[in-house]
């Protein structure tokens, strides 16, 4: 790797640090909005973005709901997603996170008032059920939910299997689904590697919302990954 890859990677760290230090203080004392936290994202994930030279088309904006939040679901191809999407999403946006990280303390704490909706695999059906109910309740205040039905990032490109549980929970908090693809980003920081590449094209594509309602899930599922690998380059082979 090229030290100007290094420099923008060392320049990632120091930005996430830059927004999670006063973050957490805001939250301890009581000064921590959706609004604020809004702007920090964003603030982030722009400067990131311009500083790894992405060559970033977007696709499918007027697709995106500006009176009614919904879940979005997208293929996940790097880490590098998250600043790409946050750069470039026109609202209120907040990842699934595991609820582990919110058990973590003043970080835990940070990440609910932020926004940030907590999603546990540990089997509990109490814990799934209170954290379906949160998820719920972030939808209905007007925050959109992003989610990688995947589960973990591409190893070779490809868009892996679906999860079931997304659905489910846009099903049960009676939302919308916006198919999301974006297409490039591994390029930019594939599965394992720490060092970010610069210069590379990404292009993220917005889908129509795709209504859940009473439908049977594996139609909808099979709706949602239509769009998105339609929209991405997998590798041949």
């Amino acid at each position: 790797m090229s030290p100007g890859s290094v420099g923008v990677t060392l320049y990632a760290i120091f930005k996430t640090a830059a927004i999670t230090v006063p973050t957490v203080a805001d939250a301890l004392t009581g000064r921590l909005t959706l609004e604020r936290a809004d702007r920090r994202l964003a603030d982030w994930s722009r400067n990131i973005v311009r500083r790894a030279d992405v060559d970033l088309t977007v696709e499918g904006l007027h697709h995106v709901p500006r009176d009614r939040a919904c879940v979005y679901m997208s293929n996940h191809q790097s880490n590098i997603d998250i600043p790409i999407l946050y750069s470039v999403f026109p609202g209120t946006l907040r990842m699934v996170a595991k609820a582990e990280l919110f058990k973590v303390p003043l970080w835990g704490r940070a990440m609910r008032e932020a926004g940030f909706v907590r999603v546990t695999r540990s089997g509990d059906r109490a814990e799934a059920m209170a954290a379906m109910r949160e998820c719920g309740e972030a939808i209905a205040r007007g925050v959109n939910v992003w989610i990688a039905p995947e589960g973990t990032r591409s190893v070779d490109g490809r868009v892996a299997k679906f999860k079931k549980g997304g659905f489910i929970l846009a099903r049960d908090a009676k939302a919308d689904i916006v198919p999301v693809a974006i297409d490039g980003s591994r390029d930019i920081l594939p599965k394992n590697t720490r060092v970010i590449r610069r210069g590379a094209r990404v292009r993220v594509s917005f889908g129509a919302p795709v209504s859940v309602g009473e439908r049977e899930l594996n139609a909808v599922m099979a709706e949602v990954r239509q769009f998105i690998v339609a929209h991405v380059t997998e590798p041949a082979g």
